[in-house]
């Protein structure tokens, strides 16, 4: 299985969000992929990121170094990485590593736009 991204801008409440949609796998030969992608978009100046992980099947540490990395490049400039999450099987790997009290992480992009 491959790794498909998109990106776009959401307006909410609090201003603009990039929206990262992936679906597939997320592991180390995927994973370059949508670190390339945050990177652009921090680059652009975007420094509120949503990752909408819900098509999401797979996640290996590889892709967990990614999102961190994304975390830490975001912070540099006060910004935010926000997770859309819902399958189980990806969850407990956050829980596992200790991740959810890193990253917040949601049930919907909307719900992850609108926190402040």
């Amino acid at each position: 299985m491959d790794l498909s991204l998109s990106a776009r801008i959401d307006s909410g409440p609090l201003g603009d969000r990039s929206v990262v949609e992936v679906a597939g796998e997320i592991d180390v030969y995927t994973a370059p992929k949508l670190r390339e992608q945050l990177v652009e978009i921090v680059d652009a100046g975007q420094y509120h990121i949503v990752v909408d992980m819900r098509g999401v099947e797979f996640l290996d540490s590889t892709g967990l170094g990614v999102l961190v990395g994304g975390l830490k490049r975001v912070r540099q400039h006060d910004g935010s990485l926000r997770l859309v999450c819902t399958q189980e099987r990806i969850l407990k790997i956050f829980r596992i590593t200790g991740l959810t009290k890193v990253f917040p992480i949601h049930d919907t992009v909307e719900g992850a736009i609108s926190e402040a």
